[in-house]
């Protein structure tokens, strides 16, 4: 009787160490791949899951999260034969784990000298400058041939990046010269841009005062003519006026006419800048008869006298003198 109790919980025992055994708890992130007898079955998924011991097995623990892939630092030869170093980085995902489990060997072996192979062509083939400067287009030429390449296992290339382009110190040195050479180039450049606009300028304001110069010089010239036109006009006009009054016997207008110009003539001799002294053999009874006829013509014109003045009498004669002696202050 006690060996069969023995028996019974030796019994539960086993089939509880069996029943536990048969049980796969699968973490969240990982596919395992479940092999009957060594070969592929089925994924287990994350979670429980219940396969029977000793029929069946994990296979793999496929990591199904993004990874990355570290490419270390690689010596490569460009199109012009110029030796750069370069590393970068892989991002991938597993999208089938039963193919990235049994389609290749080391997932991530491969990944890695896949990636530098594809890298070294790519970059071979450029020039150095291109390399420098077309650094998004290798990532992307790299990440179409690696993802096309990583299809069958399963694989899906995120993204490639290249982390870092070193070329030789001789040439880094070369290029210093060149760019500094340019910016030198494009400084000379725009100081002549510069030199030239404001020449260009300067012309522009000269000739633009020079327009306007002559454009006063020629309103100027309008006006003098048009102020000399009504003079000649006013003196026309008052040489006929007077004419009149001497047709019609009115001898004050001429003598006021006379004596306007005797006026302005003295004051010519007066404001001459050459003369201090000036001698003139004027009676004073002439002076004197030609403004009583202005005088005349005033109140003719006023309409202060009825009737018509006398004629002045004639000055006596004199010994005439010399006319218009001027002594010069020199």
């Amino acid at each position: 009787m006690g060996f069969t109790v023995g028996a019974f919980f030796i019994g539960m025992l086993l089939v509880l160490l069996y029943l536990f055994a048969s049980i796969k708890i699968v973490r969240q992130g990982y596919h395992y791949t479940i092999e009957h007898f060594g070969r592929f079955t089925t994924v287990a998924q994350p979670g429980f899951n219940l396969y029977p011991a000793f029929f069946y097995r994990v296979g793999r623990r496929v990591n199904m999260m993004e990874q990355v892939i570290d490419i270390p630092g690689q010596e490569i030869i460009t199109k012009d034969n110029a030796m750069i170093s370069t590393d970068g980085v892989v991002f991938f995902q597993v999208l089938d784990a039963a193919k990235a489990a049994y389609e290749v060997s080391d997932l991530y072996v491969a990944l890695l000298q896949l990636t530098t192979t594809n890298l070294r062509t790519v970059m071979g083939s450029m020039d150095l400058d291109e390399t420098l400067s077309k650094r998004d287009e290798i990532n992307a030429r790299l990440l179409s041939v690696v993802d096309h390449a990583t299809t069958p296992w399963g694989v899906k290339i995120t993204r490639v990046e290249i982390k870092d382009i070193r070329p030789p110190a001789d040439i880094v040195n070369a290029m210093g010269r060149q760019m500094k050479a340019e910016r030198e180039k494009r400084a000379n450049i725009l100081e002549a841009e510069g030199s030239r606009a404001s020449e260009i300028l300067r012309a522009e304001g000269q000739k633009q005062a020079r327009i306007l110069e002559a454009e006063g010089r020629k309103e100027s010239a309008f006006r003098d003519a048009e102020a000399r036109e009504r003079a000649a006009e006013a003196e026309a006009k008052a040489t006929e006026l007077v004419s009149q009054a001497v047709e019609a016997g009115s001898a004050q207008s001429l003598n006021y006419f006379i004596a306007q110009k005797y006026v302005e003539a003295v004051g010519k001799f007066a404001t001459s800048p050459n003369a201090k002294t000036i001698l003139f053999p004027v009676e004073a009874t002439q002076l004197i008869g030609t403004l009583g006829g202005i005088g005349e013509l005033a109140k003719d014109a006023l309409g202060g006298g009825a009737s018509q003045p006398a004629a002045p009498k004639p000055p006596a004669k004199s010994r005439p003198l010399p006319f218009g002696e001027i002594k010069d202050s020199e």
